[in-house]
């Protein structure tokens, strides 16, 4: 018989409740957690034995949203869950990467992670609930996972710092920060921000550290009641090749890491990896001994890579410390497009288009708290000739998710609103060389490509990636790092921002050494990185086009009596679908009777225009219409003249001499120019085509039009 346990907090103003025990018993580690009236399942299973011959430590993360946690039945033909949304995709990259550190070295069993959402309140977002309880179900589990850690959400609220701040108080807030980490140290930061200062980023991290560890600390309490017995966890084998491998490898990795140049480098890091395996590999393995002696060959490169640094202060490429990459920006590169920029940074190169869309060209998003509509689309593709490899193309991987989402974040907060530039937007990043932080190109490249199009960006956004190598107390902090920094390093750390602050921030650390003074220091030396970079950028593009390019749709917006949308959409939207097919241009209509009429053609939006205003408004006496002749009778002709409006023009108001028969002057389907007389009060209109030129539209002084009558 299980045995239920839990453990009960007050926490930002809400209870939290951890327990397990209860549900999804066969698991290795479950937990049931709520926050509010939120709760999510996390389950936690490892096979019991290693795969062989991998060099990666293989973890699936799953969240998923139910839609019956919000009382929904989901759309679509087969009413059931599909394939995960964006917000979906982008919860399970921020559990991973705070968890994924804390797994002990050389663990390569298959360990699965499943957090299913069961009910949201629509006041406490599921992911700070859903990364708690997958840290309690790890580390209940007996799995070697080196936790606890937690999760907590920071907004800034009139000055203030906020704990966990509920969906509502985010609207308000300059800042939507998430932090992870241990009881001693940040793991993982992920950030959407409006402008902040360094200091006032570096507050809210701590802040968010501190306010976490009652989480900690309970979850602490429900393992000493329930965790199982921890699994026999032998570590690293790479210990018996170190020694053989260091022989022979050293100095062709120290020769390698002198090329600066990627490819060769990477050449010749092949070459002695090679040599290596050739030289030591046994005849016969299951795949355990290739994975032993790859991992020690990797921590090979290590040593030389991080010893380097931290004994010259000189990087693989021959840069110091705070050098960033030779910088060239090109704007208005693909002939046709709205907006586009080339921005390359080293070996790094992201290719940007922006598109100018109207509002049907909205994305809708069907979310948990509703749906949606979202106007601004940014799309991040990493082909593998990027790298120089081969690879699968024609799906979208959770890193090109995320790497996209966190170049929106730092895009977001600088956009125009939609009442002064009422366009839907889409922007793709298509990187085309990478060689570190290709996300903070698609930042760089994004900003000089939207303000090409002519998008008026409140002020230019760059971003930076920034690195750190730390043994002991000894640490180096590397602006604008290469790949292999990254790969060798112990933090990926991203800022994004303008001359005026930061306004997306994320932060990946691979080791629990992290103080603050470290990531005070790296803040401050990715402000300098990142002002040099704006002024790189100034040189090709310091502010958007005063006008949107050649081929960029116009928007044009006006607003009607809502009693009036009916007669615009007209029965089954036949007036409508009329308007454009006569004028060209593309038109939605909103509830509050707002109207945005788009087309590349001037001319088209205003022949849109003036239909919708001959509809919805009434016409008035003595002002000339340009009208089509619709029927012809023996004692006049009816002209269409204003929207659906028809009038009369009687024979004696047709031609300023007598008229002896109708078709003598015009005949069905003639355009003409009338002048409106008058509405009687049955609604009959007198029109008049005789007080008009019929060949300029204007009025016929009355002296020159009883002449002519009296002649």
């Amino acid at each position: 018989m299980f045995e239920i346990h839990r453990e009960e907090i007050e926490w930002g103003g809400r209870p939290l409740i951890l327990e397990t025990g209860r549900i999804a018993r066969q698991a290795d580690g479950a937990v049931f957690a709520q926050y509010g009236d939120t709760s999510v399942l996390a389950t936690a299973v490892a096979d019991r034995h290693a795969r062989p011959g991998i060099d990666f430590f293989p973890l699936t993360v799953n969240y998923q949203e139910k839609a019956y946690a919000a009382g929904k039945i989901p759309g679509g033909y087969f009413k059931r869950e599909g394939r995960p949304g964006e917000k979906e995709t982008l919860t399970c990259r921020l559990i991973d990467r705070p968890i994924r550190p804390l797994f002990a070295s050389g663990f390569k069993n298959d360990t699965q992670v499943i957090i299913t959402v069961l009910s949201h309140d629509m006041e406490n977002d599921p992911d700070i609930v859903a990364l708690i309880a997958t840290s309690a179900a790890l580390t209940l589990s007996g799995i070697p996972f080196l936790g606890p850690i937690a999760g907590a959400r920071v907004g800034y609220i009139n000055g203030e710092y906020v704990l966990n701040p509920i969906v509502d108080e985010l609207g308000e807030s300059a800042l939507d920060l998430v932090v992870a980490g241990t009881g001693e140290a940040v793991l993982m930061v992920e950030s959407e921000v409006d402008e902040l200062s360094e200091e006032v980023m570096l507050g809210a991290v701590m802040f968010g550290h501190k306010g976490m560890q009652p989480v900690v600390e309970a979850i602490i309490r429900l393992a000493e009641k329930a965790a199982k017995e921890p699994w026999d966890h032998s570590g690293d084998k790479d210990d018996k090749y170190s020694a053989e491998v260091h022989r022979i490898a050293e100095a062709k990795l120290i020769a390698a890491y002198e090329i600066a140049e990627k490819q060769p480098r990477q050449n010749a890091i092949a070459s002695a990896k090679d040599e290596v395996f050739e030289a030591l590999m046994p005849e016969e393995d299951d795949g355990s001994e290739k994975s032993a002696l790859g991992d020690a060959f990797k921590s090979v490169e290590k040593s030389i890579v991080r010893g380097n640094i931290l004994k010259t202060s000189l990087r693989i490429d021959g840069r110091d410390l705070k050098t960033v990459r030779p910088i060239k920006c090109e704007a208005g590169i693909v002939p046709r497009a709205h907006g586009s920029a080339l921005f390359t940074r080293g070996e790094t190169q992201a290719l940007v288009v922006a598109t100018l869309g109207t509002g049907e060209d909205e994305q809708y998003v069907d979310a948990l708290e509703g749906t949606y509509k979202e106007h601004f689309l940014l799309h991040y593709n990493f082909p593998p000739f990027s790298v120089g490899e081969t690879g699968r193309v024609g799906f979208t991987s959770r890193r090109e998710v995320g790497h996209g989402k966190l170049a929106w974040r730092a895009l977001h907060k600088m956009l125009p609103s939609q009442e002064d530039f009422p366009y839907t937007l889409r922007v793709v990043s298509e990187i085309t060389e990478s060689n570190g932080s290709s996300s903070m190109a698609t930042v760089c490249g994004t900003s000089l490509a939207m303000m090409d199009a002519g998008i008026p960006l409140k002020r230019p956004v760059a971003g930076i990636a920034m690195g750190l190598i730390k043994e002991g107390d000894d640490y180096a902090v590397l602006s604008d790092i290469l790949g292999d920094e990254d790969h060798l390093g112990d933090m990926d750390f991203k800022v994004a921002g303008t001359a005026e602050g930061i306004t997306s921030l994320q932060m990946d650390i691979k080791i629990t050494g992290i103080t603050e003074e470290i990531m005070k220091v790296a803040l401050a030396q990715a402000r300098d990185g990142r002002l040099h970079i704006l002024g790189e950028m100034d040189k090709a593009l310091g502010e958007a086009r005063p006008e949107l390019g050649e081929f960029a749709p116009r928007i044009e917006t006006l607003t009607i009596p809502v009693d009036k949308i009916r007669e615009v959409i007209g029965t089954g939207g036949s007036v409508i679908r009329d308007i454009v097919e006569q004028s060209g241009a593309k038109i939605d209509i909103a509830d509050d009777g707002t109207i945005k009429v788009a087309a590349a053609d001037v001319r088209s939006i205003e022949a849109a225009i003036e239909r919708i205003k001959q509809i919805t408004s009434d016409p008035e006496v003595g002002v000339i219409y340009k009208g089509k002749v619709v029927k012809v009778v023996d004692f006049g002709a009816f002209v269409n003249f204003f929207g659906p409006k028809d009038g009369l023009v009687h024979i004696s108001q047709l031609a300023n001499q007598r008229v002896r028969q109708v078709t003598d002057v015009i005949n069905e389907g003639d355009e003409v120019y009338v002048k409106l007389l008058g509405i009687d009060d049955r609604g009959k209109v007198r029109l008049s085509m005789k007080v008009v030129d019929q060949e300029t539209g204007d009025e016929v002084e009355r002296e020159q039009s009883a002449e002519k009558e009296a002649g």
